[in-house]
């Protein structure tokens, strides 16, 4: 396999390694539920790749589909490199914005992306997978460095027809397109490819080609407006020869479900049915029998009918009631797409670069659609996290009076806690006091690194001071976030003994000193671990 070079590439290979969990402070009041979690949906405030980290303890390997719209490092969007890498060269690249003449961003570029990607493929479960919004200035460096980061599961690459025409953005072409990178973490990924009924007696109509269902061409539920997507609002000939138009449910203009290139192929290979309703004619697409017990339809690669950026737009003016809210959002129906192929009805959808709140919204969108459990995690490091990310999830959840689709208007139901990125969770800081994490903080910390599994918030019991169960160990922390306690809490035999009767498996236990022999832990087959300094990694 080829392999990627840049500059700083051999300081960031493990920099992900390094970087520190923090911990996740909760704000209630910018929470939208009845109690903040961390098992909720989540909307953390704060630099991706440290919450990323924050979040390893509780999501690790739980994360079924990702979607990331990272910076497109055109020299236009003024980000900034702020990892800081324990090199002199990088340091000096610390707090500079990323501009056109910089002879050295497209290496910031993939500095910046290397640990997070490895981050995010930690997160991912082991039949999950990741979509990289991305176009032509990073997509070749960013294939390459996709394929070293998730081993060369490379799915496919799909383009998406962004916008309609427009103005000249390049030199030589309007662009209209841009990629979307699909990753696997393993073998173990599924695309979920659309069926159709092949029970016989669903296809109920027939003619000289054989049996078929109807499947009615004017779109139906959410997204069935005129104003969804003007592009798909277009006449087509009924039987007598009249134009017609596509009817949303309330009456008023709608759209069609396909665009203008497939109605057009579905009209010269006569794949339309009529039917006459109220002095209406109605058409369908004729689906024909097939013998086959199942027939997958295969979605192809270029996205040119799903929606765009116009749509995005007027979305964000329908929620905010405003214009020129966000720059360059992504539509919903987009995000749905990557959701719906790849997941099920209680899998979790993490956006790391969570922008205008899209990815939420889409997720809730498709619960409301078909009654499912999704749960989203949002990541933003900007100021607007609050005013605008959040600000659109707690509105389209609690509904939108004076939107235009039913279903925004009505609300679509949810609930999400809000989390600041909080300080780091030093281990020293036991030893002076100083930012003392708080108890179920410090439990999380403690159980993923020495067992590398998702800590349980719900198993902790404080009073017996277990925080829960691995595959090897119950574990168990003393802990407070109080000095006093600190200097005078030791692990006891009547402590050791408090702990219960020994079971199948040892028990580990972190407290800040012990007063028992090693022939006493032996006995009561206790693994002891003093904090601050012995935390370490038993999984291999």
């Amino acid at each position: 396999m080829a392999t990627l070079n840049f500059k700083g590439k051999a300081f960031v290979q493990n920099h992900h390694l390094l970087v520190k969990y923090h911990q996740l402070v909760p704000r209630k009041k910018k929470s939208l539920t009845k109690k903040v979690s961390l098992n909720d949906n989540l909307i953390v405030h704060g630099d991706n790749l440290k919450a990323l980290k924050a979040l390893l303890p509780t999501y690790a390997g739980k994360i079924k589909c990702i979607y990331i719209d990272p910076p497109y490092n055109t020299g236009n969007e003024k980000w900034i490199y702020n990892d800081k890498v324990n090199s002199p060269m990088m340091q000096e690249w610390l707090g500079k914005i990323v501009d056109k003449e910089d002879l050295t961003r497209h290496d910031k570029w993939l500095c910046m992306m290397t640990p997070r990607l490895k981050l995010l493929r930690e997160l991912l479960s082991e039949d999950g997978v990741i979509f990289v919004s991305i176009e032509n200035n990073e997509v070749h460096r960013l294939t390459m460095l996709l394929d070293e980061v998730f081993q060369g599961n490379f799915v496919g690459s799909l383009i998406w027809r962004k916008k309609e025409g427009g103005g000249q953005t390049d030199q030589y072409f309007v662009t209209e397109h841009e990629y979307i990178l699909v990753y696997a973490k393993s073998s173990a990924f599924q695309w979920i490819d659309e069926t159709i009924p092949t029970d016989e007696a669903k296809f109920n109509k027939e003619d000289e080609n054989g049996k078929f269902y109807a499947v009615k061409l004017a779109k139906w539920g959410s997204g069935a407006r005129k104003e969804d997507r003007p592009s798909m609002y277009f006449p087509i000939k009924s039987p007598n020869g009249k134009n017609i138009y596509p009817k949303a449910p309330d009456g008023s203009d709608g759209r069609w479900r396909v665009g203008k290139i497939r109605m057009d192929r579905i009209i010269e290979n006569n794949l339309i049915y009529w039917e006459r309703k109220n002095r209406e004619w109605i058409p369908y697409e004729k689906v024909y029998y097939q013998e086959e017990a199942v027939k997958k339809i295969k979605e192809r690669s270029i996205l040119y009918e799903l929606a765009n950026t116009g749509d995005a737009t007027k979305m964000l003016t329908d929620i905010f009631g405003k214009k020129d809210v966000f720059e360059n959002a992504k539509p919903v129906e987009l995000v749905k797409f990557f959701i719906r192929y790849t997941t099920d009805k209680n899998s979790i959808i993490l956006d790391s670069f969570a922008g205008s709140g899209t990815t939420a919204h889409a997720v809730l969108d498709l619960n409301k659609e078909g009654g499912g459990d999704r749960k989203f995690i949002l990541v933003e490091c900007e100021d607007y996290a609050d005013e605008i990310t959040a600000e659109r999830v707690r509105r389209v959840i609690k509904g939108v009076e004076k939107a235009k689709d039913e279903n925004l208007k009505k609300g679509l139901g949810g609930s999400f806690s809000y989390f600041e990125l909080g300080p780091p969770i030093e281990m020293e800081s036991i030893l002076s006091g100083d930012e003392l994490p708080s108890y179920k903080e410090l439990a999380r910390y403690v159980f993923y690194t020495a067992t590398g599994e998702e800590f349980d918030e719900k198993a902790v019991d404080t009073k017996a001071n277990f925080i829960g169960e691995s595959r090897e160990y119950l574990v168990y922390l003393f802990y407070k976030p109080d000095l006093e306690y600190l200097k005078k809490t030791a692990l006891t035999l009547d402590r050791a003994k408090a702990l219960g009767p020994y079971k199948e498996k040892r028990r580990l236990v972190f407290a800040p000193t012990k007063y028992l022999d090693q022939n006493h832990l032996g006995e009561l087959r206790i693994d002891f671990a003093q904090l601050p300094f012995e935390i370490y990694q038993l999984v291999k």
